[in-house]
């Protein structure tokens, strides 16, 4: 057992807590982040934002989302619409997660209104408050995994490895994510929420949790009205049963790696995934390149990897790599909470920029 083990002591992860001021601080609040080089007019044509790539990814994913909704209902009441709802509830419940990401950050399209659409049609088949998520998410890139700063860890140490994994079948998080559309609906913003959002924005979440409580009551009603569970299986019920590749990629983004450092390279993954994987995460497997530069189009992604991979620590080969590598750092965290998975760079990149972690361990060790 290591000093650091006897003398840990869980952190504060809540938003208004120790562990925030101690972020602010020390200087992780306000950091420089750490980005790579890349030349000026090539950063400018990554950047360039177009309606074509998103407008196509988006007819498919719909039209199939329609096609395979019908089927399911023809099929209803018999086997053969196992198959039509399995795509479905994939293209709904998981699908929605990326395009959700990517028209909030109003890079998908070149179009502001189509952003928007997407971003609000998304929000609805992921459970999320889209105003709250919209100011929560900012706030995720700003401060990418500080403790107390950052509303969006998946993993707080030590980690609820059983509790990730009931995810995959949308266990616990669809009862959490209800839970908190009711409480926006009729109680209100808590405190750590608050920190984020704005005064002016505040009525809006209220708003769109009213909304889509409403929905999901009618859908309910509509379900018990017709004495099937059908229209639940359209409507909300894909949040859990086709959720699991959602949580198979969201995972990996962060899970094992650094927290209160100020360089993407060590709390963010890279991992290369087939080709399938990438069009239902628009990409997002480059989460490196992404959170370094959250504005270079999904669809740039891969041109930007070949762009700055020279500076970067090697990819995960796959995903089975990336969760063996994660779930081994996860195991270790269970016994030593200040361990992390550290990748080698190559000899082109420059060295990692983990000073504020690095006083942290050492205070730790004290």
């Amino acid at each position: 057992m290591s000093i650091f083990t006897r003398i840990y002591a869980p952190r504060d992860y809540s938003l208004t807590g120790a562990s925030r001021a101690h972020a602010e601080e020390i200087g992780l609040a306000s950091a420089e982040w750490y980005h790579s080089d890349v030349p000026r007019k090539e950063m400018k044509a990554l950047m360039q934002r177009s309606d074509g790539p998103a407008i196509r990814d988006t007819v498919i994913w719909l039209g199939l989302l329609v096609l395979t909704g019908i089927g399911g209902c023809y099929f209803w009441g018999t086997w053969a619409c196992v198959p039509f709802f399995f795509v479905y509830g994939l293209l709904y419940g998981s699908a929605c997660d990326s395009r959700w990401h990517e028209a909030g950050h109003g890079t998908a399209f070149k179009t502001p209104w189509m952003n928007d659409v997407v971003y609000q049609i998304a929000s609805f088949m992921v459970m999320r408050n889209p105003t709250t998520w919209r100011w929560s998410h900012a706030r995720h890139h700003t401060n990418t995994i500080i403790v107390g700063l950052d509303p969006e860890i998946g993993f707080m140490r030590p980690p609820r490895i059983v509790m990730a994994a009931l995810n995959f079948i949308g266990i616990p998080f669809i009862f959490y994510d209800l839970r908190t559309l009711a409480r926006h609906a009729f109680v209100g913003l808590n405190e750590g929420e608050k920190t984020y959002i704005p005064e002016s924005e505040r009525y809006k979440a209220v708003f769109w949790a009213r909304l889509h409580i409403a929905i999901y009551v009618a859908t309910i009603l509509l379900a018990i009205g017709l004495h099937s569970w059908l229209p639940l299986m359209l409507i909300g019920g894909p949040r859990i049963y086709g959720c699991w590749h959602m949580y198979m990629t969201g995972l990996i983004q962060h899970g094992g790696l650094a927290e209160d450092v100020v360089d993407h390279r060590l709390n963010s993954r890279t991992v290369y995934m087939n080709p399938v994987s990438r069009w239902l995460y628009w990409n997002m497997n480059y989460h490196v390149e992404h959170h370094m530069f959250p504005m270079v189009p999904y669809h740039a992604l891969p041109r930007l990897h070949e762009a700055i991979k020279h500076d970067l620590p090697a990819p995960n080969p796959s995903i089975y790599a990336a969760y063996v590598e994660m779930t081994r750092a996860l195991l270790r965290q269970r016994k030593d909470p200040t361990h992390y998975a550290r990748k080698a760079l190559p000899a082109t990149a420059r060295p990692y920029r983990d000073e504020f972690h690095e006083i942290e361990v050492a205070r730790e060790g004290v």
